[in-house]
């Protein structure tokens, strides 16, 4: 049998000689040189934000790479190496173990939207009919922990960190992944409430309503779409994502052909992560009527796509109003700043995230995922969303206090809006 001194030798000379795979490094290797054959601007890479090139970059990360303990610090040091492109959509994911890695466990919903107000984590909304309803939950809660994790701690450190131009965006991801799981299986989950009274509820996640849709490796995603009328015969539609077309474009133009009539039609992007750019351009076609418009145009290093409008025959002709918010991104932001320029909506909210950037998913040789953008949108006025977002015409922040009296400011000031006898 060997000794404790023995063992203790060993253990030391595994950490001694602990490094990161060879599918790791190859991986880093991967990373490095699709950033460097398909970013749409080869001049960008010649400089960096910080002065740096490309081609700098790759040298110093290969060293650092190749000294790392093991895969994970490697990681580390990819998702490092990415950042100093100063751009949205380049990042690593993996199934490795991180604490503040969004989880998606499972198809299963509690059925309420959380947002990021101030330093806190809220209940935005609870779905009609929904498990959290059931559990008594109100919106204008804060979400204080799921499962044990505790989400104000997590809020603090992404803020910290800084990963996002717009923090929400994580924060968000991340308490709507936890919040997931198995239909069928319970969720404990605190809340806090107006008078910062604490409630404990064990939720049974269920499965939404909608269909399921798979993009690329990414893993299968639930499509969520709700319509209803509204006050004044107004017509309103949300979706969660911009997948799935075939279904998603058949609920949509039913949407809007049931309300040719209406007196306005919202379309709410709140908490849209965004998706296929097409489908922006297409679902636009609802509402402009002139030929030969476009929402704006994606440039790659050798492809420009022009997001052409091509309009329908059941056209929606009355004001439109766009909503949306700090976690609105990529084909969300597309929609609501090329309707903008083309002066056909009216957008209601917050400046929306500023990750505009068309992106793909490749599988690394380690397994991991590796999402990058490859092209730039501008818009049709000439705007870069990218870093910037889009402005809203009418800025409104939601807050605790308006969620906890049932308030929906934004949604109310785009029904004044449309409502307005001098609009």
């Amino acid at each position: 049998m060997l000794n404790m001194r023995v063992l203790a030798g060993l253990f030391f000379a595994t950490l001694l000689t602990a490094q990161p795979s060879q599918e790791t490094i190859d991986s880093f290797e991967k990373v490095w040189r699709i950033v460097e054959e398909r970013h749409w601007d080869p001049e960008y890479l010649k400089r960096l934000p910080d002065g740096r090139s490309w081609q700098d970059i790759h040298g110093e990360y290969s060293a650092k790479i190749r000294k790392a303990a093991d895969d994970a610090e490697a990681r580390t040091l990819i998702t490092e190496m990415l950042r100093t492109l100063k751009q949205s959509h380049f990042a690593l994911i993996s199934d490795a173990p991180d604490e503040m890695a969004p989880r998606y466990q499972g198809d299963g919903a509690v059925g309420l939207d959380p947002i990021l107000a101030g330093q806190s984590v809220l209940v935005r909304s609870v779905r009609p009919g929904g498990p959290a309803e059931k559990a008594g939950v109100q919106p204008g809660w804060e979400i204080v922990k799921i499962d044990g994790f505790d989400v104000p701690a997590a809020a603090q450190q992404v803020m910290a960190r800084k990963t996002l131009r717009e923090p929400s965006v994580l924060v968000r991801m991340l308490a709507v992944g936890r919040l997931s799981g198995r239909p069928g299986s319970p969720v404990q989950v605190v809340f806090r409430d107006g008078a910062n009274v604490s409630h404990e509820k064990s939720i049974t996640r269920a499965k939404p309503n909608g269909t399921v849709a798979q993009f690329g490796f990414l893993p299968p995603m639930i499509v969520d779409f709700e319509t209803r009328r509204l006050r004044g015969d107004t017509g309103y539609v949300r979706f969660n994502i911009f997948l799935d077309p075939a279904s998603l474009m058949g609920k949509f133009k039913d949407a809007v052909a049931s309300c040719l009539d209406c007196r306005g039609f919202v379309i709410d992007l709140r908490g849209n992560p965004g998706g296929l750019a097409i489908l922006a351009s297409t679902m636009a076609g609802f509402f402009v009527e002139e030929p030969d418009t476009k929402l704006g145009t994606l440039y790659q290093r050798d492809l420009t796509l022009r997001l052409t409008v091509n309009p329908r025959l059941e056209m929606f002709r009355g004001p439109l109003a766009i909503l949306v918010d700090e976690s609105s991104v990529s084909t969300s932001e597309i929609m609501a700043g090329g309707l903008q320029d083309l002066k056909r909506a009216r957008i209601f909210g917050t400046r929306t995230a500023g990750a505009a950037l068309p992106s793909m998913v490749e599988q690394l040789p380690n397994g991991d995922l590796f999402q990058y953008a490859m092209a730039n949108y501008i818009s049709e006025s000439g705007r870069t969303l990218e870093g910037h977002g889009v402005t809203p015409d009418v800025e409104i922040k939601t807050t605790k206090a308006s969620l906890l009296n049932g308030k929906d400011p934004v949604l109310e000031a785009a029904l004044d809006w449309i409502h307005a006898p001098k609009r």
